[in-house]
């Protein structure tokens, strides 16, 4: 508890002060715990902390999580890539699923999801490098791919979500982040209301905060190293 406690505290020092140095409201970045492959146990202490987002990737192994965190009021995030067999299952544990790169899945999941639950919150994964391997869809499929997702009513699109390739400089880092802003605001521009950029990790997520990152998703700095 004392090491998840002394790590919480510097990564929610580093954000605030990356608020102040690039001119963010105080506040605006909210910090998403990557909890994949974590323990239940510590997941719980970071809640007790204080921590209220979690991160999962694999939806047999956070379904098991959630329902042993269900007494907690806690927000679970889908982040992982989306196999259409999965779709059904994260419908009805998430309440955010930030790699949408399909309309099939947006599909599925907006009739997987029960008209007696809020509508689950979507974020469009774009994959900003080009990166063959990488999930995402490119730049210039991404208003089409919204356009698909305003009529599902069960579904609500937040914003955008990217996972750049890994760099050490951080001005490269800004640059891939800075793709991401200036297509959230051409999509504003042309009439989606969208609040989210989900952008940056442990390694980069104070240029993500300088490009306008309202979602951090953190895990090695809150956890310690992944074990698996």
């Amino acid at each position: 508890m004392k090491k998840l406690r002394e790590r919480l505290h510097r990564v929610r020092m580093e954000i605030e002060e990356a608020e102040r140095q690039f001119g963010r409201a105080p506040g605006s970045v909210k910090l998403l715990a990557v909890s994949k492959t974590r323990k239940t146990g510590d997941i719980l202490a970071l809640a007790q902390l204080g921590a209220s987002d979690f991160g999962e990737n694999y939806v047999q192994e956070a379904r098991v999580k959630i329902g042993q965190l269900s007494e907690y009021s806690l927000t679970w995030h889908f982040i992982g890539p989306i196999q259409s067999n999965k779709t059904r299952q994260i419908a009805e544990c998430f309440h955010w699923v930030h790699s949408v790169d399909r309309a099939k899945i947006a599909n599925r999941l907006n009739a997987a999801r029960s008209p007696d639950m809020l509508p689950l919150n979507i974020c469009i994964q774009v994959n900003v490098d080009a990166e063959p391997s990488k999930s995402g869809i490119g730049p210039d499929e991404v208003e089409q791919l919204a356009e698909q997702l305003l009529p599902l009513s069960r579904l609500k699109l937040r914003g955008l979500m990217a996972l750049p390739a890994p760099n050490d400089d951080f001005a490269v880092q800004r640059r891939a982040f800075m793709k991401l802003r200036r297509l959230q605001e051409q999509l504003t521009d042309n009439g989606f209301k969208l609040d989210t950029l989900s952008m940056g990790t442990t390694h980069d997520m104070l240029a993500a905060i300088a490009e306008g990152a309202t979602i951090v998703r953190v895990g090695t700095a809150l956890f310690g190293p992944r074990i698996r």
